[in-house]
């Protein structure tokens, strides 16, 4: 079918050509023959016209069309929609400004009439690739001036909340939605895709303990979106030039402005020397945790022993870990023992401490 639309186009190429320069050739031949001054209808050029494109042109040329065609149909297949959209867009940007240059190169001399045609090229190849190379960050600009203008709309009183953005760690950790739900977390939750797609791919995995989290990961998802009272948004872009999700992470932070929500203590590194602002869950927790100093006493249960020779491990009910000074002595009983030092950092908080009994005896 298609070939047959390209060789009728070729047909009828031929008959308006013909139609409208045949007299002229005519007239040049009979000059050049002295054939009398003998005049031919249009018709005739028109159907010599058909002839010549029928028979020279479009048999030699119809298998070039169909395979440009052919390759121009599989580059859009194979091209995203939001890639095609932004290259038609920069284009157009660029031969608007081809435009507006025209008036003031028109008149030059000798290549004033050439000059706008290469700025038209040139302009709008150059609006093409930059819109291509950036449409991650125009998508995202203009979906996040979107989403504000809605929050605004919506809740003036958070237009100076930051957005916050959940890395895949603080979803499956599943505090985020407590936290949610306490009223702590103002402005706006941004869940990126690709966290969604990396959330999927670990509740697809085969092993059954990431499969797990990764499903609880969703859930959590679902109940922040579904029952609790905070305004939840998908950001539907992405970094194709960039693998590593932390990274993903840290660049829309910087290009909406916004606070990354984590418990990863390598993520909370990174995006603190890249200069984005970071919400550590578990900074959260233990700053929260009852304040223990030393000197202190407190009652606990010595499970296991420790790392080093003699020493015992208890827990309190927030999980802090105690590690007591020849406690392996009572693994299995409940002990009264003696804070002697607290250790804090952002992946935890420890507590040495030692016997009341054997404190006494010395």
């Amino acid at each position: 079918m298609l070939k047959k639309i390209i060789y009728a186009f070729f047909v009828v190429l031929g008959v308006v050509l013909g139609y409208q320069f045949g007299p002229m050739m005519f007239a040049f031949m009979d000059s050049v023959l002295n054939l009398g001054g003998v005049s031919y209808p249009e018709y005739i050029g028109a159907a010599l016209g058909a002839l010549v494109f029928a028979l020279l042109l479009a048999s030699r040329f119809i298998d070039y069309v169909i395979g440009l065609i052919k390759w121009f149909e599989d580059f859009l297949s194979n091209t995203p929609l939001t890639e095609i959209v932004m290259g038609v867009i920069g284009m157009l940007a660029g031969l608007l400004v081809a435009y507006l240059i025209h008036p003031a190169v028109i008149g030059l001399p000798v290549v004033g009439p050439i000059v706008p045609i290469f700025l038209s090229i040139i302009l709008g190849y150059i609006g093409y690739k930059v819109a291509i190379s950036k449409r991650e960050e125009i998508i995202s600009i203009l979906q996040f001036k979107g989403l504000k203008d809605r929050v605004i709309n919506k809740k003036p009183e958070n237009t100076g909340c930051k957005p916050k953005i959940l890395d895949t760690s603080v979803i499956i950790d599943g505090r985020i939605a407590d936290i949610c739900n306490t009223g702590f977390v103002d402005g706006t939750i941004i869940i990126p895709s690709f966290v969604l797609h990396e959330l999927q791919h670990i509740a697809d995995s085969s092993d059954t303990l990431k499969r797990n989290r990764g499903r609880r990961g969703l859930d959590i998802l679902k109940r922040i979106q579904k029952e609790l009272l905070v305004k939840v948004e998908i950001w539907e872009g992405d970094f194709e030039d960039t693998a590593e999700v932390d990274t993903k992470l840290v660049k829309l932070a910087k290009l909406i402005d916004g606070k990354v929500v984590t418990n990863d203590f390598n993520l909370n590194k990174v995006s603190e020397l890249q200069g984005v602002s970071v919400l550590n869950i578990n900074d959260l927790a233990n700053a929260v945790k009852p304040v223990v100093l030393p000197g202190e006493e407190m009652r606990a249960q010595v499970i296991k022993d420790g790392k080093e020779h003699g020493q015992g491990v208890a827990y309190l009910d927030d999980g802090t870990m105690i590690v007591i000074e020849g406690g392996s002595n009572y693994i299995g009983n409940e002990i009264d023992v003696i804070v002697t030092s607290v250790l804090q950092t952002s992946a935890g908080r420890m507590i040495f401490a030692k016997p009341k009994l054997l404190e006494k005896a010395l």
